[in-house]
């Protein structure tokens, strides 16, 4: 607990102290967001508002996590240090980070609302996620524990949705499948998400909040530590997922200290795909990949809009269901106040949340 409060500390103080250091420097430069001609006109007046930001939050979340153990450490020489599980989800947060970071600075350097070719964003989240889905696999700890599993889950994993049916090799391509599925699902979520000043942000600290609660939960009721034949979870590293949770929670909040309205900067590419990146990471690496669809619920159902939208539009020949997708935007043309949208969303965020959360919490109850 002392190491949870010490890294989300450290990270809050982090982010709330870089952030504007950051813009001064994005303002120097000229580093401004370009905004969509096809979006709602009351976005234009945030046509240069310092973008990228995300960089300070993926920043925030590698230094505050690695000083939280090397304190821990200095206080306890026989304390474990950084985690296979805390690594690779670490590295998968930076991988997407430098995808939307490249993302980013096509945007701006070129002054056009495009970056990288779907294509070659697609392409380059593939490298990221397919390493981190093969690395995930490894690295077996005392119990035999590695990061992840064959077996895809709900609160735990589920023995008869294993992945690993037809040998081994197959169920490692077959993962590699699920969890980049997962992971640029996710990614391109909270990427559709980051419309409205503070959304995406606020949304995410109660999702990482909610992997917080989580991975003290499986601490505490871990495989190897209680009596057998009690309900239990195989997790390798739950401790530390917790707390670089705690960690990426922190800095969000202190982020979005300058990204509510009037945002002064933006998250970018740089920050929705390290986001939406580092919450299916949580998924896989906890076993509650199928329980991200009620965790992560706002960006479902945002990344849903796009795809109905889209369809619809393709099959009857140019007709919408939405007046603009994503889902903030429809409700925006409606002549909802900016403001008004992003506190509504947080409300259906925190209720998809909280509803995750009972039934992580009634499978407990329910067990046998």
């Amino acid at each position: 607990m002392i190491a949870l409060l010490t890294g989300a500390g450290m990270a809050l103080l982090f982010s709330l102290v870089g952030t504007p250091a950051f813009i001064r420097l994005l303002v120097k430069r000229g580093y401004g967001q370009i905004i969509r001609d096809d979006g709602p006109t009351s976005h234009h007046t945030k046509r240069g508002t310092p973008t990228m930001g995300g960089a300070v939050w993926v920043c925030s979340v590698v230094v505050a996590y690695f000083l939280t153990h090397l304190l821990m450490w200095l206080m306890n020489p026989h304390t474990s240090g950084p985690s296979a599980s805390g690594l690779l989800l670490l590295g998968l947060t930076v991988g997407m980070g430098l995808v939307g970071f490249l993302d980013d600075f096509k945007k701006i350097s070129k002054q056009q609302s495009l970056g990288l070719t779907a294509k070659g964003k697609l392409l380059l989240q593939g490298v990221v996620g397919i390493s981190f889905a093969l690395l995930a696999l490894a690295f077996p700890d005392e119990n035999g524990l590695t990061p992840a599993s064959y077996n895809i889950s709900l609160v735990r994993d589920i023995p008869w949705l294993n992945l690993a049916f037809g040998g081994t090799v197959v169920g490692a391509v077959l993962f590699v499948i699920w969890s980049n599925f997962l992971v640029t699902a996710a990614s391109n979520g909270v990427n559709l998400t980051d419309g409205l000043d503070g959304l995406a942000s606020g949304a995410a600290i109660m999702v990482f909040g909610a992997y917080i609660l989580i991975g003290i939960w499986q601490r505490k009721y871990a495989c190897p530590v209680i009596d057998p034949g009690v309900p239990c979870y195989e997790v390798r590293d739950p401790l530390d997922l917790s707390i670089l949770a705690a960690i990426m929670s922190a800095a969000l909040v202190g982020f979005l200290w300058w990204n509510t309205k009037p945002a002064k900067i933006f998250m970018g590419d740089t920050g929705s795909l390290a986001i939406g990146a580092a919450v299916a990471g949580f998924a896989i690496l906890t076993r509650t990949e199928l329980l991200l669809a009620l965790i992560g619920g706002l960006f479902v159902i945002i990344s849903l809009s796009v795809i109905l939208q889209v369809g619809y539009f393709k099959l009857s020949g140019g007709k919408r269901i939405f007046k603009m997708a994503p889902l903030q935007h429809h409700f925006e043309l409606k002549g909802w106040q900016e403001t008004t949208v992003v506190v509504r969303f947080w409300i259906l965020a925190g209720l998809f949340v909280g509803l995750g959360l009972c039934v992580f919490y009634a499978d407990w109850l329910s067990a046998p």
